[in-house]
């Protein structure tokens, strides 16, 4: 059945407003979430804005999670440097989960990211590593503990167009080495995102969620709830392969002013995830 928009939204209304769902939050009518997994931000979507303000864009959007794309925080930062980032979002009340998309072509830049991401407290670097150093990847994975989510990019792309393109290519690797689902990219390039979401469901281990104005190559980012996405049906898969893991929003277009559409973008999720 077709779900409304508006019943979502409105939904929406009645929370109050949370830095994501987990399985303790209680629901206007005191019947607990069943969902496991939080909301964040993959601050790409705040490009055009410091740290700081992206910080601040997570409070009043009630996002407690961020993954830092590096105009958030130089991958040529030091050690101290990344504690301090890391230490400034603690103070705002906001988890530094992970960094990204990074993409990594050579044995040194490997080695550069994971110290990043130690330093920073990073639990996953959301990465786009070339097949060649995969080797060093998995190695890097080994000695930190610290978990690799591939990004898929769809159209274009030549090396990771797919979930299903980043699993046969980890499939026998250490199992902290998954996905991260682009939900647009996914549906740009015709790929199922649901069947994805399951037949991956170990090796998930980040989402980012955005709706899309065609499921076409040409399709643009939009706001959630607006394009042709089958948002309910990618947040009703990832509870039942019980994700307990992050799905942030990657707002890309509005890129000026990204709050707005950014904050009913997150109305609408939260409306669904009330009503799933």
């Amino acid at each position: 059945m077709k779900r409304s928009r508006r019943l979502f939204l409105q939904s929406a209304v009645c929370l109050p407003v949370l830095g994501g769902f987990a399985s303790s939050v209680v629901m206007a009518d005191d019947k607990p979430s069943t969902v496991k997994y939080q909301l964040g931000l993959a601050s790409y979507t705040t490009r055009n804005f410091d740290r700081a303000q992206t910080l601040e864009m997570c409070r009043r959007a009630g996002l407690k999670f961020v993954c830092f794309k590096d105009f958030h925080l130089k991958l040529d930062s030091t050690d101290e440097e990344c504690a301090a980032a890391a230490e400034e979002c603690r103070t705002a009340g906001i988890t530094l989960y992970g960094g990204g998309v990074i993409y990594m072509k050579t044995p040194e830049e490997v080695e550069n990211v994971f110290r990043y991401a130690k330093a920073a407290g990073m639990t996953t670097i959301v990465g786009v590593p070339v097949p060649e150093v995969l080797d060093l990847v998995e190695q890097k994975v080994k000695e930190t503990g610290i978990y690799v989510a591939i990004h898929n990019h769809g159209p274009g792309d030549k090396v990771y167009p797919t979930p299903e393109s980043i699993y046969e290519k980890i499939k026998d690797r250490d199992k902290r080495i998954g996905l991260c689902i682009d939900v647009g990219h996914t549906a740009r390039i015709g790929a199922d995102v649901v069947g994805s979401i399951k037949a991956y469901k170990d090796r998930v281990f980040d989402i980012h969620i955005k709706d899309e104005t065609e499921a076409k190559p040409e399709g643009k980012t939009c706001i959630a709830g607006r394009g042709v996405l089958d948002i309910p049906a990618y947040l009703t898969a990832l509870k039942e392969i019980g994700y307990d893991r992050i799905v942030s929003f990657e707002y890309e277009v509005d890129e000026k002013d990204p709050l707005p559409g950014l904050m009913e973008s997150i109305g609408y999720v939260r409306g669904i995830l009330r009503m799933i």
